[in-house]
């Protein structure tokens, strides 16, 4: 008697299997998200806010100026090129954590949406779509805002924009790879405590990076966030970003590197 052997499993690090199908599902997060979207606008864009007020025309006003690459600007200029690539940070990470693992474990609304012909590869594109899509909403609503207090007019700011929702994907892309191995909410404390809170202070968001000690300041200049702030800043100022490729290199190879991470960690949690 034959008996045939089942075929391996295909692995859980095989290219990602992509279709236009990941769009139903990020227009489904869309719809549900619009009933409450003035509340979250007002969530997302609050606390950077405060921070820019707070610490921009408070700590401002005894800081003065700060020297950037030889240009003195006001440290209110240099906060607010700072917290937004900050705010595009938090605001795709929460989503990509909390919202998705919300959808991915408790809900089971993946699962509900994988009975239809959507494979998992889709829904964390979309996922990951979603996300950077919270992070653009988000830096735009700051934007405006900066807008309307004068801190910068340069025309470049639309180019800023655009980095801006690069940096919005960069970062629901890693924080996707804490969603697939949380087991719960609690352990996305190890991703903010460990990892963001750490990079908010060492990307020279609130005081240049020439201040640290050498080695930290080498370790810095490879953080995503760092290389994020090192693309915007000098675009508030009116200027082009010097070694801007690097810069982009850097998170472009965070993304994809992530992607890949995080789209092989949700399907070994889901094959098991």
């Amino acid at each position: 008697m034959v008996h045939d052997t089942p075929p391996p499993a295909p692995s859980v690090w095989r290219p990602p299997e992509l279709s236009m199908r990941w769009w139903p599902v990020f227009l489904r997060n869309l719809l549900v998200w619009r009933k409450l979207a003035i509340p979250s606008l007002i969530g997302n864009i609050a606390e950077p806010l405060i921070w820019l007020v707070a610490f921009g025309y408070g700590m401002g006003a005894l800081v003065g100026q700060v020297e950037v690459a030889g240009t003195a600007v006001p440290y209110i200029l240099f906060l607010a090129s700072g917290s937004i690539c900050m705010s595009s940070m938090n605001a795709a990470s929460f989503e990509a954590l909390y919202s998705a693992f919300s959808r991915m474990h408790v809900q089971k609304t993946w699962d509900g949406i994988m009975n239809a012909p959507v494979g998992l590869d889709d829904v964390v594109m979309a996922e990951m779509l979603w996300a950077a899509f919270k992070a653009i909403f988000t830096t735009t609503a700051i934007l405006f805002v900066m807008l309307g207090l004068g801190i910068s007019h340069s025309p470049k700011l639309l180019v800023a924009w655009l980095v801006l929702a690069g940096v919005g994907v960069t970062f629901s892309c890693i924080a996707l790879i804490f969603n697939a191995l949380a087991k719960g909410y609690d352990f996305f404390t190890y991703y903010f405590t460990l990892f963001m809170t750490p990079m908010m202070f060492l990307s020279g968001v609130f005081f240049p990076l020439e201040q640290l000690p050498e080695v930290i300041h080498r370790i810095a200049n490879w953080l995503p966030l760092a290389n994020a702030v090192a693309l915007v800043r000098p675009l508030f100022m009116d200027q082009w970003p010097a070694d801007w490729w690097l810069h982009a290199a850097v998170l472009a190879g965070y993304t994809v590197a992530a992607y890949w991470v995080a789209l092989a960690l949700t399907r070994r949690r889901f094959r098991s």
